[in-house]
């Protein structure tokens, strides 16, 4: 009885202390003080902003372009034989000017040959002269003064025109026509022994030095001319539709502190696959005083188009291809808008309202809904303006 009474004992004094730890536990809990409750903040972007006015903007295509020659030719032997020096040294890099004397191919084999065909013309003429005074009295002085006009320096003098069609039958029956143009077909032929420059300009290339063997129609040299050049400018797409032919260009250069003023003479009427660029060539006048090599790179400016009902604002504002942020009630609201040009570092649109307040910075992390502030101090903007948006088409 005794063993059951202790049990009893201990269990009530067990429940007795947890009551009792449970009592006082609750009244320190009542005692403390509640702690204020957090109140949630909500952080403020500040952006640069403008307000939308559309007007018209002129707006220049700039663009960096190689400068190339307007002629590139190959220098063709038109004879064949050894080729000798002419007027220049025949290297790469040899400069000429317009009428020197290239290279030549040997030609003194055929230059005696031609003078023996000119002997032998001379001697048919001699005796025909005396035929021609009896046969043909009023055409003998003419025919005398051609017999002595021929010089075997010289090419032949132009042929007595022949009205009398007895004369020219006598003529044409005694090979004098055509050995006459035998003649001048050697003449002719004799010439091209001689290459002379068509331009001034220089040697890009030398295939065959003095002293080599070249066949008719041989390659011997490329040349390009240096006082005319032009200016190759790849521009996008858009950008070439501002460009016209005869427009006057700016021309400078990064590394020299000079401009030169050219003019647009040509548009590719193509895109290039790899780069979807066209290309805009202008032409611009050599000088001594700050010459031009061809293989420059030179940095062209066309002139600007008025372009009306338009605003510019960096193209970093634009995300999603056509997207901007409008502020409306202190938050950021999304809006598409209508690219007219794009430019290097700028671009022009129109399509949201004129009068509301647009975001012209690149934002990071941010989302519509946003609060912000913006750099328009005391605007309509910051100070809550009634958010208009694009009209509707109902209205």
């Amino acid at each position: 009885m005794k063993k059951i009474d202790r049990r009893i004992i201990i269990v009530l004094s067990f429940l007795f202390i947890v009551a009792l730890s449970y009592g006082i536990m609750r009244f320190l809990i009542a005692q403390k003080e509640e702690a204020p409750a957090f109140k949630s903040f909500e952080a403020k972007r500040f952006v640069r902003a403008d307000i939308i006015t559309y007007g018209e903007v002129i707006s220049p295509v700039s663009e960096t372009g190689r400068m190339s020659s307007i002629a590139q030719v190959n220098l063709s032997a038109e004879a064949s034989g050894k080729i000798e020096q002419g007027d220049i040294m025949l290297k790469k890099g040899g400069n000429f000017k317009k009428g020197d004397v290239i290279f030549s191919i040997y030609r003194d084999e055929a230059a005696l040959a031609l003078k023996a065909k000119k002997s032998q013309f001379l001697n048919t003429l001699a005796l025909l002269l005396p035929d021609i005074a009896v046969d043909f009295p009023e055409n003998e002085e003419t025919f005398r003064q051609f017999f002595s006009s021929i010089d075997m320096e010289k090419p032949l003098p132009d042929f007595p025109i022949i009205d009398n069609e007895k004369l020219k039958i006598f003529l044409a029956g005694r090979n004098v026509l055509s050995e006459y143009y035998n003649i001048r077909k050697d003449e002719l032929q004799l010439s091209r022994h001689v290459i002379t420059a068509p331009f001034n300009g220089t040697l890009t290339d030398v295939f065959l030095e003095v002293g080599a063997y070249t066949n008719t129609g041989g390659t011997v040299a490329r040349a390009i001319r240096t006082d005319q050049l032009e200016l190759e400018v790849p521009l996008r797409r858009d950008d070439a539709l501002w460009v016209r032919i005869g427009d006057p260009v700016k021309v400078s250069s990064d590394s020299r502190s000079h401009t030169w003023q050219g003019t647009v003479t040509r548009k590719g009427m193509l895109v290039d696959e790899n780069t979807q660029s066209q290309s805009v060539y202008v032409h611009i006048k050599n000088n001594t005083d700050q010459p031009l090599l061809a293989g420059e790179f030179l940095s062209a400016s066309f002139p600007g188009r008025p372009i009306k009902g338009v605003m510019e604002i960096p193209r970093n504002a634009v995300f999603n291809t056509n997207e901007v942020f409008i502020v409306n009630e202190r938050r950021l609201v999304k809006e598409k808008i209508n690219i007219i040009k794009v430019n290097t570092n700028t671009l022009l649109f129109n399509g949201p309202y004129p009068g509301d307040t647009l975001v012209v910075q690149s934002l990071i992390n941010v989302f519509e809904g946003t609060q912000v502030t913006t750099s328009l101090d005391n605007s309509t903007a910051q100070n809550g303006r009634q958010f208009k948006g694009r009209p509707d088409n109902n209205q």
